[in-house]
């Protein structure tokens, strides 16, 4: 079981206005840009992003909340990390039991927290994307 909806709520509150203000530049952040499936509202949430060949990788230390759905749903986002915006498609849940698509110093803090499925998207600047 990811994180408990309390610490959701608190890091939703607390942490990610903190976070926000680094996640932008610092290795390993970023900000998801995305549109709420209902509300058309545009949203800014900060996440851990890795850099895979193809595109990225996120973590989902929450499960699939509100950020994953929407991209999801939307078939693309865009993704500001180290100062550079990328678009990304073809978002995907995947099961990741033995975090391998993630870097190893975070493996550990996965698996303690039981979060075994990671985001996938593809970087459309790179042609790998359908």
């Amino acid at each position: 079981m990811p994180l408990s909806h309390a610490v959701a709520r608190f890091n939703r509150a607390v942490t990610n206005k903190v976070t926000r203000l680094i996640a932008p530049w610092a290795p390993g952040f970023g900000i998801v840009v995305h549109r709420g499936r209902v509300s058309g509202r545009v949203y800014r949430t900060p996440v851990n992003a890795f850099r895979r060949p193809d595109g990225y990788a996120f973590a989902l230390t929450y499960g699939r909340g509100d950020w994953v759905r929407n991209v999801v749903h939307a078939g693309s986002f865009e993704l500001r990390t180290r100062r550079h915006t990328h678009r990304l498609v073809n978002p995907r849940v995947v099961a990741d039991p033995d975090h391998r698509l993630v870097p190893a110093p975070t493996r550990p803090v996965l698996r303690w927290i039981h979060a075994d499925e990671v985001l996938l998207a593809d970087d459309a600047s790179l042609g790998s994307a359908p």
